[in-house]
């Protein structure tokens, strides 16, 4: 059957008017059905507590469930690969961690990278560590810490919540600035290393503030300084280590990030989604009752923190020497 030249131009020219429409219906549409925002940590801890409030409050903006999904494992890479091979469509959405850019050095083989095949859509969170001591230790200050181990080389240990954790990274960026001895022992999670630095079984932590701040007030632990640039609101008297350490800055965070090639209709939408959830006075209460600040910012910010961070960490893993176990 032949069409003629007229009727052929007038369907090309329909399906060529058709393309860049449907594409405008799709993001006016967008969603249309329950997103997941998978995290690769257990319930309970901060990132299970930012997931589930992200997810809340997303929801009410985005007009669809956002259903959270915890696959602990591998340091958070199983999460991050199953991100990584879900569709591209905008309903999968991963919880992007510190743990993302520490693991693109720490482990030599991983089945993604990560800054290639993670579209970063928006920040959420940011919050330090504080430097804690057990208080039979002569120590009060950051600089009484340094001079100490200078002078004990090798006799402090430092805990942490596992090798390569935030809290073992902040400690392995603080000696390598500083040029000190102190003992890594990791311990599997923070819980377990917190109850040995109260009963002096270790000496030193960099340690999550919401963990370590009621055994602060009742005195069970002494606070030297926070990691992050400025003073937190959660511990007001404690300097930050930049105060007596220049350039020192070690603070862990949250953002959104999507399987690559996910539509940028999406991610923009999310974007501004996430970006009215962090204007939100209520929500910015909330997240600093958890020490922490908000993270507003377009997906080319976000994108710049998981490149730097990256690039900041590898560093540290580099001259630690710091393996998997």
């Amino acid at each position: 059957m032949k069409f003629p030249r007229r009727h052929f131009l007038q369907l090309v020219a329909g399906v060529a008017a058709f393309a860049p429409l449907s594409g405008v219906a799709w993001a006016q549409n967008y969603p249309t059905q329950s997103l997941r925002l998978i995290l690769g940590y257990p319930p309970g801890g901060s990132a299970d507590i930012t997931a589930r409030l992200t997810g809340q409050w997303l929801s009410e903006r985005l007009g669809q469930p956002v259903i959270i999904e915890s696959r602990p494992g591998a340091a958070t890479n199983l999460a991050t690969e199953a991100v990584v091979r879900a569709a591209p469509d905008g309903y999968t959405l991963l919880l992007v961690a510190p743990a993302n850019a520490i693991n693109a050095t720490l482990y030599d083989k991983l089945n993604f990278n990560f800054l290639r095949d993670i579209e970063p859509i928006a920040g959420i969170i940011r919050f330090p560590n504080v430097v804690v001591v057990n208080p039979s230790l002569p120590i009060k200050s950051i600089p009484e810490l340094i001079a100490y181990a200078k002078a004990n080389p090798g006799k402090l240990n430092m805990a942490s919540s596992g090798n390569g954790s935030t809290i073992h990274m902040s400690g392995e960026l603080f000696k390598m600035l500083t040029g000190i001895n102190m003992v890594h022992v990791p311990y599997r999670g923070g819980a377990p290393a917190l109850t040995d630095l109260i009963a002096g079984q270790v000496h030193v932590m960099f340690d999550n503030i919401p963990t370590s701040a009621e055994h602060l007030k009742a005195g069970r632990l002494r606070g030297l300084a926070v990691t992050s640039a400025a003073r937190s609101a959660v511990l007001p008297d404690l300097p930050p280590v930049a105060d007596f350490l220049p350039g020192y800055e070690a603070s862990a965070w949250y953002g959104l990030g999507a399987p690559k090639s996910t539509p940028g209709e999406a991610i923009d939408k999310v974007n501004k989604a996430m970006n009215a959830v962090l204007a939100d006075p209520n929500s910015q209460a909330r997240f600093a009752e958890l020490g922490a600040s908000t993270l507003p910012g377009s997906p080319a910010d976000f994108g710049k923190l998981l490149a730097d961070e990256t690039e900041k960490w590898g560093k540290v893993v580099k001259f630690a020497g710091i393996t998997p176990v």
